[in-house]
């Protein structure tokens, strides 16, 4: 095992106040690791982590009072391990925090940390779209508002953490934990990544990035699995929404990545965790373990021969809190430093970083639990519910129509078909409570009120006579329900078939984390049930309610296709709501593809953002081409893009102009996802045939126009050089307005990037800004 106790200067934590300082001069070695560590408090045979069973046997046990007498860093996932009354556990909470703060010799509070992806993951909290329906949306002040939503719930509860956002951009489908990404562009998923750090920061609890950094670039798609990207990808694909989070958004915690990149475990990267995150980016918050990292240093990447050892590693790299517990980073550590192996001027420096940050958060104030806990608090308020169906209604896409939709008619007799038609954790991801925890307790109700697509159907169609019928599962063989769904829609005019995936963890499910697919193919017998309701000769509305993209091109554009396809990725508690509305028309669809829908598991792992050799060419025999592709969505009218005037020429490290004018050609009013793209005519490296640049959500009445205006930093053509030195490089650029990715469009505008070479600083820009030019 490689150690670096043989360095002499051991980086500093100048920020620390002298409160804090004072208190780390006081602690013992005890009292310091434990501020450096979690106690998990409801731990069981419910397994919400990765080999959490293997992991349970080295749990603290006894009473809490004894388990924290030396304090304690975190109070894991107090109110989202199992399904306790919210405002039980705040009684409990605010009363174990006054006995840390009494009966423990420095008085230290614990920091409370949840999981609030989908929403804060705690019983009868709201429960809204899963992230790669925050992509579909491009609607980065609504995310923002989302998250501020979601914090100010949190922050009411006593937590002070949120394990969120993901920043991972999506590579490659088949990976169980797509449904927890933004897409599959770096650009989207940094911006939208920022609005949710801002938004949950803005309510007073700190935003934690996961995984720092590369996660989803897992070989095949498989978890945990190596990463063999190489460094230019890494830092020109996998580190800038990273970046965007760190610098614009001002986050205070980093999550590492399970992974490894060329051989070296993220957790045990000091070229990461420190160099490059606090060094180069200035980042001085907190670095925090994902749940049982530390400990994977030894058992599971092999790096370390015990836990002390792991502890080592992961401690010198940078990583400052060991989560959920203390495997390593209480007595293995301890007895390594009192055998000197081991320097504690770096257990200091967590210690220093920790503290800071619960003196940032109020947690050191003699009067940070004065005020009582919330005798009663609404987790799915009105507004939290107005912001999910917002959300959802925005992140729905409409992939082929062919005018089946909207259903307008009131007497028609409608058939609601398929396993996930009138199923409420269908609308859920696989980091909402009801399929994180819930699963484990089939007793307890959701908490919530979430309607079923066919609930919602037939509310939304009062008039009309709705039918129902499951056909089949999400998973298995058993296609003893097709009979009964085939009649069902020879009796109806229409077939809405609400077909995809259940979202769960390590086997449980079709898609979640651990959940990863050899095949792209809907799972079980889905695809035959749709095929075959298909060949009744009723119009048949396909809605793919999933957490990852599919390979249904055969419902596209096959022989025999649906009438229409939409897809919805797990829409949250008011996603049954949205579908049923856009089904019917009252809500018109504006949902882009925020990842490409794939031609084949084969054609995998396939991005967008591909150099000329990354897609079809005349030197291969296979296409990866995608059925649809990045951006893509259809909507109930039709837009053109009347105007691009750009800007001719702009220096290297300066801003140009782009105005587009858009204009509603059809009959009703709708948004749209203005969508900018670029390419870099000759670069001294491999560039894509087509990145994204900027984009602008607006909403446009029937006939209506309006110009955009975008102020696009020279900065979005940055890539690394062939010395890894990230420029903007003087030469020629396309720039154009794009339906989608792909869309061949013949107005193009040349910009001219002037002068010398630009490296990137930390205070360059690295968003577009955009406005509505009025009049």
């Amino acid at each position: 095992m490689q150690t670096y106790t043989e360095k002499t200067v051991i980086p500093a934590f100048p920020q620390a106040s002298a409160r804090v300082q004072a208190l780390l001069a006081q602690m013992t070695i005890e009292e310091k690791a434990a501020q450096l560590v979690g106690y998990w408090l409801d731990q069981g045979g419910e397994v919400v982590a990765p080999m959490q069973s293997e992991m349970s046997g080295s749990a603290p046990s006894g009473a809490l009072a004894d388990i924290t007498r030396h304090g304690i860093g975190h109070f894991t996932r107090v109110y989202g391990t199992r399904p306790v009354d919210p405002a039980e556990r705040a009684a409990w909470l605010w009363s174990e925090q006054r006995r840390l703060q009494t009966e423990t010799r420095l008085g230290i509070p614990a920091l409370v940390h949840e999981e609030c992806l989908t929403g804060l993951a705690a019983w009868k909290a709201a429960t809204f779209p899963t992230p790669l329906a925050w992509g579909a949306s491009f609607d980065s002040g609504l995310v923002e508002e989302m998250a501020l939503s979601i914090g100010d719930s949190m922050r009411e509860l006593g937590i002070h953490q949120g394990l969120a956002p993901v920043l991972d951009v999506i590579r490659d489908p088949r990976w169980g934990r797509v449904d927890e990404c933004i897409a599959e562009d770096p650009y989207v998923v940094g911006v939208l990544g920022t609005a949710y750090v801002k938004g949950l920061q803005a309510a007073g609890v700190h935003a934690t990035l996961k995984h720092f950094v590369g996660y989803a670039g897992s070989r095949a798609g498989r978890n945990h699995a190596p990463v063999s990207a190489g460094p230019r990808e890494v830092a020109d694909v996998f580190l800038p929404p990273f970046e965007m989070a760190v610098i614009d958004g001002g986050v205070r915690s980093v999550m590492n990545s399970y992974a490894e990149i060329d051989g070296v475990p993220l957790g045990s990267s000091a070229e990461y965790l420190t160099e490059l995150l606090r060094e180069r980016w200035g980042f001085d918050g907190v670095v925090v373990a994902d749940y049982f990292a530390v400990a994977f240093l030894e058992i599971m990447h092999r790096i370390a021969s015990d836990r002390g050892e792991a502890a080592q590693a992961a401690l010198t790299a940078g990583i400052d809190v060991e989560l959920p517990t203390g495997d390593a980073y209480l007595e293995p550590l301890i007895e390594r430093v009192g055998a000197g192996l081991f320097d504690e001027a770096f257990i200091d420096r967590a210690v220093l970083r920790v503290l800071t940050q619960k003196e940032d958060l109020g947690l050191l104030e003699a009067g940070a639990f004065a005020q009582g806990p919330p005798a009663e608090i609404d987790l799915d308020s009105p507004r939290h519910r107005d912001i999910a169906r917002r959300l959802a209604e925005e992140s729905v896409v409409l992939l082929s129509n062919d005018g089946v939709l909207p259903l307008t008619g009131t007497s028609s007799t409608v058939a609601v078909i398929g396993p996930n038609a009138d199923r409420a954790e269908a609308l859920m991801g696989c980091y909402s409570f009801a399929n994180h925890v819930l699963a484990h307790h089939p007793e307890y109700p959701i908490g919530f009120e979430i309607p079923t697509v066919a609930d919602a159907l037939t509310a939304e169609m009062p008039d009309a006579r709705v039918i129902g019928a499951r056909g089949c599962d999400v998973e298995g063989d058993d296609r003893s329900g097709f009979a009964e769904a085939v009649d069902a829609a020879r009796a109806a005019d229409v077939a809405i078939v609400v077909v995809g995936d259940q979202a769960g963890l390590f086997g449980r499910g079709t898609v979640g984390e651990g959940n990863d697919s050899e095949s792209l193919e809907l799972p079980g017998v889905q695809r035959e049930l749709v095929e075959t309701l298909i060949a009744t000769g009723t119009p048949v509305v396909v809605v793919a309610l999933t957490g990852r993209p599919y390979a249904i091109g055969w419902a596209l554009d096959g022989e025999h296709r649906a009438a229409a396809v939409l897809q919805a990725f797990f829409p949250g508690e008011e996603g049954g709501s949205a579908l049923a509305g856009v089904i019917t028309g009252r809500v018109n669809p504006s949902g882009r593809l925020p990842v490409s829908l794939p031609r084949s598991a084969g054609a995998q792992p396939y991005s967008y953002l591909h150099p000329r050799l990354g897609g079809p060419s005349d030197v291969t025999a296979t296409d990866p081409t995608p059925v649809r592709p990045f951006g893509f969505g259809l909507s109930y009218t039709t837009f053109v893009h009347d105007l691009l005037a750009v800007d001719e020429e702009v220096s290297a490290g300066d801003a140009f102009r782009a105005v587009v004018r858009v204009t509603n050609t059809g009959s009703v009013p709708a948004d749209h996802v203005l969508q900018l793209y670029g390419h870099d005519v000759v670069a001294s490296v491999t560039r894509p045939d087509a990145q994204l640049l900027a984009f602008h959500r607006l909403t446009l009445d029937a006939g209506e126009s309006a110009d955009v205006a975008f102020s696009v930093p020279t900065q979005r053509f940055a890539f690394s050089d062939r010395s890894m030195v990230r420029i903007v490089e003087p030469g020629d650029v396309q720039v154009w307005v794009g339906a989608d990715a792909a869309t061949d469009v013949t107005r193009r505008a040349a910009v001219r990037i002037t002068g010398a070479a630009h490296a990137l600083t930390p205070v360059d820009p690295r968003s577009v800004s955009s406005e509505v030019i009025p009049g």
